[in-house]
């Protein structure tokens, strides 16, 4: 990544290049004494430098979002529509180039670094339309002379805390449909990976954003615990990982803001033995290694029913022919996972699944991959046998690692599913139209797919995941998210000619 060509990056002569902060339209060289690394988990090539914010520096961010909401908020519908419509076509023009930032940052091959993009100009497409999805109603003549409306408003400042897995779709998720309200936004992205995040802020400020309404701060918990109790900030949007996403919701639900927390996952596949087998297999490998298994959506158990069973042997020989090596090569299938750290973790959940009684039908531990050594490397690992006690079940493993269940029947799959405490998405893989009608009516899960491995809806619909996956009423993007960021307001109004016909005091709550 060439620092020189890039604001958001600082240009001294240090020998690492430094990410710096949008506030106020300007980018700012933080003044904190806390950087961390930016590393590339293929490599470890240190890419560039992060600051953790201060308290000040999270202060001005908020107050320029605050000054900018007052013009802002006014602006025409139309004017915020054509920023997002020359904001997309940026994002077209340049995501190849993010794409390999993207890849060199978080790992994922150039394909799914390109999908990320992709999948996040979905929404912004989508903001495109805020002049129909802001519409409010209208209702003539509720009593005599009397029309009741409602007008959609912006609520303020809003922010956004974005995970390592997805930096250009999840950030793609908040701040366009927010600012397209007449919101302002304060952006913390994660600080494993936001160059590519920064890339596309910038993008934005090139597509015409205006000074303050997006701000951006980098950091760890001091700054996610800045954002959820600062009394000026009005919504927080998070995604990320129960444990933090918890505690985001609880603080800043505490300090009287909306939340909407997307969490943790354990996404089931329940397979039925009359699915089409190749494109079963096909789809299950793929949305079960894919990204290195670093998805809230990817398929992480599989459920065997019946017959199905005997498809285990086949789904191992598809696992073992997927490649490993750096996202950035050619033909590759799975990649690093973010750090070493988080390696370390995936590898010992794989121990106790040996631990704890699981087969391990194909082992992804020391994958050696030829010109990267070093980097944070697990191949596709599968499991048979496992239960329901076991961590490799209970946990989100977060990792290429893939466990496979069996049931005799598909009430039993579906009583498996929901006994299960969280609530992103399901699949279920069958011909049957009954079996499927069924699935749907019955599994307690936000988001089904019915031969999808990975049902995350288009952006016209909304985010729904459910349970112990989601905090908060409302999805981060589709019809939901205008409501998560626009007040409603009612306006009851009668007007009054000069032939009005004066009825006298009314001390009931009745119109007349």
């Amino acid at each position: 990544m060439n620092a020189s060509l890039n604001p958001s990056i600082n240009k001294n002569e240090t020998a690492v290049a430094r990410v710096k902060l949008l506030i106020g339209g300007e980018w700012v060289d933080s003044q904190t004494n806390e950087w961390h690394d930016i590393i590339n988990p293929a490599t470890q090539e240190v890419l560039a430098q992060v600051p953790f914010a201060t308290e000040s520096e999270l202060n001005a961010a908020v107050a320029a979002a605050e000054q900018a909401f007052k013009t802002w908020r006014l602006t025409p519908v139309g004017a915020r529509m054509r920023i997002m419509l020359k904001l997309q076509a940026l994002i077209r023009e340049h995501s190849k180039r993010i794409a390999v930032v993207l890849s060199a940052e978080q790992g994922k091959t150039i394909a799914d670094a390109e999908g990320d993009i992709f999948r996040g100009l979905e929404v912004v497409e989508h903001a495109c339309s805020i002049g129909t999805l802001q519409m409010g109603e209208f209702a003539e003549n509720v009593a005599g002379g009397v029309d009741t409306y409602t007008l959609r408003q912006p609520i303020g400042v809003c922010a956004g805390i974005t995970p390592f897995n997805f930096p250009a779709m999840i950030p793609l998720w908040m701040f366009p449909m927010a600012i397209a309200c007449g919101n302002t936004f304060v952006l913390k992205p994660s600080e494993q990976d936001p160059l590519s995040t920064m890339l596309l802020v910038e993008l934005a400020v090139e597509a015409g954003v205006p000074a303050g309404v997006l701000n951006v701060v980098h950091g760890g918990k001091q700054v996610v615990d800045g954002i959820c109790t600062h009394k000026e900030i009005k919504a927080v949007s998070f995604v990320g990982s129960t444990a933090v996403g918890t505690h985001v919701y609880n603080l800043a639900g505490q300090h009287g803001k909306r939340v909407q927390s997307m969490m943790g996952a354990k996404n089931h596949a329940v397979v039925l033995p009359d699915a089409n087998r190749e494109q079963t297999l096909n789809a299950l490998v793929g949305a079960g290694f894919g990204a290195a298994g670093q998805r809230c959506m990817a398929t992480s158990v599989v459920v065997l029913v019946g017959a199905a069973k005997q498809w285990l042997p086949d789904l191992k020989a598809l696992a073992q022919k997927l490649k490993v090596n750096a996202g950035s090569e050619a033909g590759t299938d799975v990649g690093p996972v973010i750090s070493k750290r988080a390696k370390e973790r995936v590898l010992g959940l794989i121990e106790s699944g040996i631990r704890e009684g699981a087969k391990l039908e194909l082992d992804g531990r020391n994958v050696s991959v030829p010109g990267f050594e070093d980097g944070n490397f697990i191949g596709p690992t599968l499991f048979s046998g496992v239960t329901t006690e076991m961590q490799i079940y209970t946990q989100e493993i977060f990792g290429p690692v893939l466990v496979v269940m069996e049931v005799d029947t598909l009430d039993q799959a579906i009583a498996l599913v929901n006994a299960n405490p969280y609530g992103n998405g399901t699949g279920l893989f069958t011909q049957s139209g009954a079996a499927a009608r069924k699935f749907q009516s019955e599994i307690d899960v936000g988001q089904v797919g019915i031969n999808i491995p990975i049902p995350v809806p288009v952006p016209s619909f909304s985010f729904t995941g459910s349970r112990g996956s989601k905090l908060g009423d409302l999805g981060p993007y589709g019809k939901q998210v205008v409501q998560f960021y626009t007040q409603t307001k009612t306006v009851t109004s009668r007007w009054f000619d000069d032939d009005s016909v004066n009825d006298g005091v009314n001390t009931t709550i009745n119109l007349r």
